[in-house]
């Protein structure tokens, strides 16, 4: 049904897929209507709380974004960075911009770092997304790939992504979106060197092109409260624009979000990723938190959560999580877990940015065959 993989898998699926739906990053990386934009872009409006409040407007806000990153998984053992971001508004129907990088390192010696960009401009009529993400991974398994093999790893990695999004009309866009991708696997020894070759593991270089077609009625990216997001987008690699294999992908994302009580806001969403003759090492992975990504892989994944997130002071809230991911449409079973993957979870937040409505997020996820997060970061998950 499904296989285990190199952890480096993890990061070129996030180079991929971050920003492609405006996630950290996370990222992941990640198209609403302008709200009080022009208060934003003097940014001494009255800020809002949690649940939409107004917050006593005290001073400017700095344009200046710093945060500690700090996780800790099965996989890259803790890790601790930081992250540092500018933040701009272009015109007064435009939403905030943000220009940044972070950096992580990680107990296994491994560095993890992204350059990223997220620009609205022309009255919030485009949209430019990007990041370019590398990294120095350390693997040690015990059982790689459920052979019974003992194997360690030095994986470099290297991927950029970009989209650009137009607005058509309303709350839609259309635009298009590429990925490069490239990492190396090395084993550290010559016996790790052998038995990659006898599994047949090896490095892979993935080049694409697609279209994007999306619906955004939040009333804000980062923090909303309430409306739809549906965001629908293929990938085309093709050997004939230099990647080492021709493949399709294509994802389904929808999000929904609904306020109610005093300020608390009810959130669901359901993820498809679809490839066709993608190579297992850019199959689809398991998109729920506790999960290392690129750690269970198939030709087919979908996903389904709900989240409560509660608002305990104009500031200060938390969330309650579980989900269910699916893997599908492949051969041999390598996971005891037969394709099913649910994980359950919660967290703390605390807005930094009242005026622009950005939030730190502590969240603790758990997942099945010690599979496990524990994630410092900007923003929601999604």
């Amino acid at each position: 049904m499904c296989q285990r993989v190199c952890c480096c898998r993890g990061l070129v699926s996030y180079a991929a897929l971050a920003w492609s739906f405006a996630c950290v990053c996370p990222v992941a990386a990640s198209a609403q209507q302008s709200e009080a934009p022009a208060a934003i872009a003097s940014a001494v409006a009255a800020p809002v709380g949690q649940g939409g409040e107004q917050l006593p407007t005290t001073q400017q806000s700095s344009p200046w974004l710093l945060l500690p990153l700090v996780s800790s998984n099965p996989k890259l053992g803790t890790s601790f960075g930081a992250m540092g971001a500018y933040l701009h508004v272009f015109d007064p129907d435009s939403r905030v911009s943000m220009f940044g990088v972070n950096v992580q390192y990680t107990s296994t010696d491994s560095v993890i770092a992204a350059a990223f960009a997220r620009a609205s401009f022309g009255a919030d009529h485009h949209r430019i997304a990007a990041i370019a993400a590398f990294g120095y991974i350390k693997n040690d398994y015990e059982d790689f790939l459920g052979s019974g093999l003992p194997l360690k790893t030095n994986d470099h990695v290297k991927a950029i992504t970009g989209r650009y999004l137009y607005r058509l009309d309303g709350n839609w866009f259309i635009g298009a979106r590429g990925v490069v991708a490239n990492y190396q696997v090395l084993g550290e020894s010559a016996q790790d060197d052998l038995v990659l070759e006898t599994l047949g593991v090896e490095g892979f270089k993935s080049v694409a092109l697609g279209a994007v077609v999306i619906q955004d009625s939040r009333d804000n990216e980062d923090m909303p409260t309430r409306g739809w997001y549906l965001n629908l987008n293929n990938l085309a690699y093709r050997e004939g624009l230099g990647g080492s294999a021709s493949f399709d992908a294509y994802r389904a994302d929808l999000r929904g979000f609904w306020q109610h009580g005093d300020g608390h806001v009810l959130a669901f969403r359901q993820f498809n990723w679809l490839t066709s003759a993608a190579p297992g090492a850019a199959q689809p992975t398991v998109v729920l938190r506790g999960y290392t990504r690129g750690e269970f892989l198939a030709p087919y994944m979908s996903s389904l959560e709900a989240e409560e997130r509660l608002s305990l002071s104009p500031r200060w809230g938390i969330t309650l999580f579980a989900g269910l991911a699916r893997l599908y449409g492949g051969s041999g079973a390598f996971s005891a877990s037969n394709g099913s993957y649910p994980n359950v979870g919660a967290g703390v937040q605390f807005i930094i940015k009242p005026v622009q409505r950005m939030l730190v997020n502590l969240e603790y996820a758990q997942g099945t065959e010690g599979n496990r997060a524990l994630l410092l970061r900007f923003g929601y998950d999604w």
